[in-house]
C-alpha cells in the first residue's frame, strides 16, 4: 500500500470513528473487551493505558497537524489537590476523563470543559511517603463495565462507580505488611480482571502481579516474579524454575526484587499478557546471591495467561542484574517486516541502555542494539540472547565504577510511543551516568530504608565538582527505526526525566519537558513545530481525544518523583516549581495559565553554628542520605518539592528533633523517625545539614545558586 492510500484510508476510518465518539454512552466508562480489542477504530477515546492494548500510545486523530498545529491554545485547565509528582495517562471515554493525582486521588472531568464531575481521594496516609523510593505518584486509572480501578499508594486496589465515583469494592494487595510495598502504577484490565503489581524492590520486597475479579474483586490469580522463602513450596513451576538460578540464603531475607510495577502489554489473538519485571533487591548481586546465578526473573519481560496467570516464556535483557536495570519501561506491540516477512514483536527501550525487538509469540530476541551511550556491556550476543558484559567496567561490587547508563536509566518510565505512519519510536531518551560503590555485607535494614547494597548515595558537594557531574546530564527526545536499530533524528534538552511522547497521524510528536514547556514535533523530520509554557516540570505522557468533532491534546503537569526530590541538585537550568495541573489545547484556544512567580532560594539570617566534629558530620551525611535524600534531595540539594533543608529558619532549628523523632509535622507528611534513629543520630543529621546550609550561604555569596 502506498504511502497516500494508507494516508486516505486512515482518512476515511477517522471520519468514520469521530461520528461514533461523538455519541455518549448511556453508562460512563461503558468499555468491555469488544471495545477494548478495537480501541484503534475509535481515536476519539483513550479507553486504556497506552491508547490500545498494544500501547503503542499513537492515536488516528489528525485534525490537529504539521500545517496547523502553531494555532493550539490552551482550552481548559484545572489545579490538582498536591503540588507533587504528577505522572497520569487520563483515561477518556465518550467524552468524559478520567485520570489521578498524587497520593492516588482520582478525578473526572467534562473532557470538552474540564469541568469537574467528581472526585475521590483514597485517604493514603501522607506520610506513607517515606514506603515509597521515588514519591507519592500514581500513574492513572484503568475502567471497564461502569467501573474506574485505581491502585492507592499504599497497596489498596480500589473499584469506583464512573458515574458518582463512589467507591463500589477495594482489596489489600499486599502480601507483607513488613515491607515497603507500593502501587504507583496504573491498572490494566484483560477478559474482566483487573491486574496491578507491586512497587519496593529499593526497599526489599518481593515482586508479583495479581489478578482481581473486576465485578467483585475476588483474586483470581497470582504470579511471583522471584522464589521466596527457599525452606516453603514453591508456589508455581515458574518459581521452581527460578530458584535454581538464585544462590545463598539472604535473598529472600532481603525481598529479592522483580517488582511489576509500570508496564503491561496484551495480545488478544495470542491471548498472552506480557508483564516487565524490575530490578533485582538488593542491587549487590555479591551480598544477595553469592555473586551467582541469573537470578530469574529479574529485569525480564514474562509472557503469561490472563485467564489463569501462567507461566508461558520470559526473556531476560539483564542477567543476575546488579545495576537497578529495569525492564519495566513502555512494552509496544506491533507487526513489521524484517528481512521480508511480518513478524509479531514486542518492543522496549528499558533502562540497560539497548532497545530491543523480540518476537512476542516465544521470546526469541530478533535484535538488540545501544540506543544511548552504553559501558556496562559491550554488544548482546545474538546467539544467546545475553548480553557481553565487561566485568572490568561493570562490576561494581569489587570496587567504584562509573557506570552508563546508571540506574537512572537510559530510559525511565515516561512512555515512548510509536507511529505506523513513520515506523519509528519516540523514546524519552537520557545520558545518566552514575558512580556505584559497594557495601558486599550488606542485608535488609527493616521498612522504610533504601535497600541496595551500595554505599549511601551521595552528590558531590564541592560546587565545581557537582557541576562536573551536572554536565554530564543531557536528556533527548530520539526518533527510533527499530528495524534498522538506528537513530533517524533527534531533540537534545539540557536536563534528564522529560515527559512522554505521543504520536498522531497528524504527523506529529508531543512532548513535555523537564524545564516547563509542552512541545509537538514534526515526527518525521523532528522540527520543533509548537511549544507553550507548562509553569512546572512535565513528565506523564499526553493523549488525545475527540468531543463532538473536536480534537484535543491533555498533559498532566507536575514536578517530583525520585529524580526531582533525590537528585535535584543534577537538574541543570531546570528550576521549575510542583505546581500540578491538567493542561488541555485545541486548536483556537483562549484559555491562559495565571502568572505564578518562581520562589527564590534565600540565605537565612542567623544560621546556627556547626558545633560537631568532622567524624560525626560525616556520620550524619551517611544516615541523612539513607534516610532522608529520596525526598528531600541527596546530599541535601533540594529539588525543591518538599522543603529545601538547607534553607531552614531559626524555628526549624529549635524544632529540628521534635519534627524527626517526635512526628510534630506528621499532619504535613513528615513522619517521625523515633522507630529507626537514636536521638545521637538524629543530632547528626541535624550537624550536617548546618554545614550544608553554611556551604549555601557561601555559594549564594560567591555568586552561586
Amino acid at each position: 500500500m502506498s504511502r497516500l492510500l494508507a494516508a486516505a484510508t486512515l482518512g476515511l476510518a477517522s471520519s468514520l470513528v469521530w461520528a461514533v465518539g461523538a455519541q455518549a454512552a448511556s453508562t460512563p466508562a461503558s468499555v468491555d473487551a469488544k471495545r477494548l480489542r478495537s480501541a484503534a477504530q475509535e481515536p476519539a477515546n483513550w479507553m486504556t493505558h497506552g491508547g490500545t492494548y498494544q500501547e503503542q500510545r499513537f492515536s488516528r486523530l489528525d485534525q490537529i497537524d504539521q500545517d496547523n498545529v502553531d494555532e493550539l491554545g490552551l482550552a481548559w485547565s484545572y489545579r490538582l489537590d498536591i503540588d507533587r509528582g504528577v505522572e497520569a495517562t487520563p483515561i477518556v471515554v465518550d467524552g468524559v476523563m478520567y485520570t489521578t493525582s498524587a497520593f492516588s486521588i482520582v478525578y473526572a472531568f467534562d473532557a470538552a470543559s474540564g469541568k469537574l464531575l467528581w472526585k475521590y481521594d483514597p485517604k493514603v496516609a501522607k506520610t506513607a511517603a517515606r514506603d515509597g523510593c521515588c514519591g507519592p505518584v500514581n500513574r492513572g486509572v484503568a475502567v471497564w463495565n461502569g467501573k474506574v480501578f485505581v491502585g492507592a499508594f499504599d497497596g489498596r486496589l480500589i473499584a469506583l462507580d464512573a458515574e458518582t465515583g463512589d467507591e463500589v469494592w477495594r482489596v489489600n494487595t499486599l502480601i507483607d505488611d513488613e515491607r515497603s510495598q507500593t502501587i504507583t502504577g496504573a491498572p490494566r484490565v484483560v477478559k474482566g480482571r483487573v491486574i496491578i503489581g507491586n512497587g519496593g524492590a529499593e526497599m526489599g520486597v518481593r515482586g508479583y502481579i495479581t489478578a482481581y475479579d473486576a465485578d467483585t474483586g475476588e483474586q483470581a490469580w497470582r504470579f511471583f516474579t522471584v522464589p521466596g522463602d527457599p525452606s516453603k513450596p514453591a508456589e508455581s513451576k515458574a518459581m521452581e524454575m527460578a530458584r535454581k538460578t538464585w544462590f545463598g540464603d539472604q535473598y529472600w531475607k532481603q525481598g529479592g526484587g522483580g517488582t511489576v510495577w509500570d508496564s503491561m502489554a496484551y495480545d488478544p489473538e495470542l491471548d498472552l499478557l506480557y508483564i516487565g519485571v524490575g530490578n533485582a533487591s538488593l542491587w549487590n548481586h555479591q551480598a544477595r546471591s553469592q555473586g551467582k546465578g541469573d537470578n530469574l526473573f529479574v529485569a525480564s519481560i514474562v509472557a503469561i495467561r490472563p485467564d489463569t496467570g501462567d507461566y508461558v516464556w520470559h526473556y531476560q535483557q539483564t542477567p543476575g542484574d546488579q545495576w537497578d536495570f529495569t525492564a519495566t519501561q513502555t512494552i509496544t506491540l506491533a507487526d513489521l517486516e524484517i528481512d521480508g516477512k511480518t513478524r509479531q514483536v514486542l518492543m522496549q527501550a528499558p533502562k540497560n541502555g539497548f532497545y530491543y525487538v523480540i518476537d512476542r509469540t516465544n521470546g526469541e530476541l530478533i535484535s538488540a542494539e545501544k540506543y544511548v551511550p552504553v559501558n556496562w556491556a559491550k554488544r548482546i550476543d545474538m546467539k544467546t540472547g545475553r548480553p557481553v558484559v565487561d566485568m572490568e567496567k561493570a562490576d561494581w561490587t569489587k570496587g567504584p565504577r562509573l557506570l552508563m547508563p546508571g540506574p537512572l536509566g537510559g530510559h525511565n518510565w515516561m512512555p515512548m510511543s510509536f507511529s505506523p505512519d513513520t515506523g519509528l519510536v519516540y523514546i524519552p531518551a537520557q545520558v545518566a551516568p552514575a558512580l556505584l560503590e559497594p557495601d558486599n555485607e550488606a542485608t535488609w535494614q527493616g521498612r522504610g530504608t533504601l535497600q541496595l547494597g551500595t554505599q549511601p548515595v551521595a552528590l558531590p558537594e564541592d560546587p565545581k565538582a557537582r557541576a562536573e557531574v551536572v554536565d554530564m546530564y543531557r536528556g533527548k527526545l530520539l526518533a527510533w527505526d527499530p528495524i534498522a536499530q538506528s537513530e533517524v533524528w533527534s531533540q537534545d534538552y539540557p536536563t534528564i526525566w522529560n515527559g512522554g511522547t505521543l504520536a498522531t497521524a497528524g504527523g506529529l510528536v508531543f512532548q513535555g519537558t523537564a524545564n516547563g514547556e509542552v512541545r509537538a514535533y514534526a515526527a518525521d523530520d523532528g522540527e520543533l513545530l509548537w511549544r507553550a509554557p507548562a509553569n512546572t516540570g512535565v513528565m506523564a505522557g499526553p493523549v488525545t481525544y475527540a468531543v463532538d468533532g473536536e480534537q484535543y491534546v491533555t498533559f498532566m503537569v507536575g514536578w517530583g518523583g525520585i529524580f526531582p526530590t533525590g537528585f535535584g541538585g543534577l537538574a541543570k537550568n531546570t528550576q521549575v516549581e510542583p505546581r500540578a495541573r491538567v493542561l488541555t489545547y485545541k486548536l483556537g484556544g483562549q484559555a491562559t495559565l495565571p502568572d505564578e512567580p518562581k520562589r527564590k532560594l534565600e540565605i537565612a539570617d542567623d544560621i546556627p553554628p556547626l558545633k560537631a566534629d568532622p567524624e560525626t558530620v560525616a556520620q550524619g551525611r551517611d544516615l541523612f542520605n539513607t534516610h532522608c535524600g529520596a525526598c528531600h534531595g541527596f546530599s541535601a540539594y533540594s529539588g525543591g518539592v518538599v522543603p529545601n533543608l538547607r534553607n531552614m529558619d531559626a524555628q526549624t532549628h529549635d524544632d529540628f528533633l521534635r519534627i524527626v523523632a517526635g512526628g510534630t509535622l506528621i499532619g504535613q507528611g513528615m513522619p517521625s523517625f523515633a522507630d529507626r534513629l537514636s536521638q545521637s543520630q538524629i543530632r547528626a543529621i541535624h550537624q550536617y545539614l548546618i554545614k550544608r546550609q553554611h556551604d549555601l550561604a557561601k555559594e549564594m555569596g560567591a555568586g552561586g545558586s
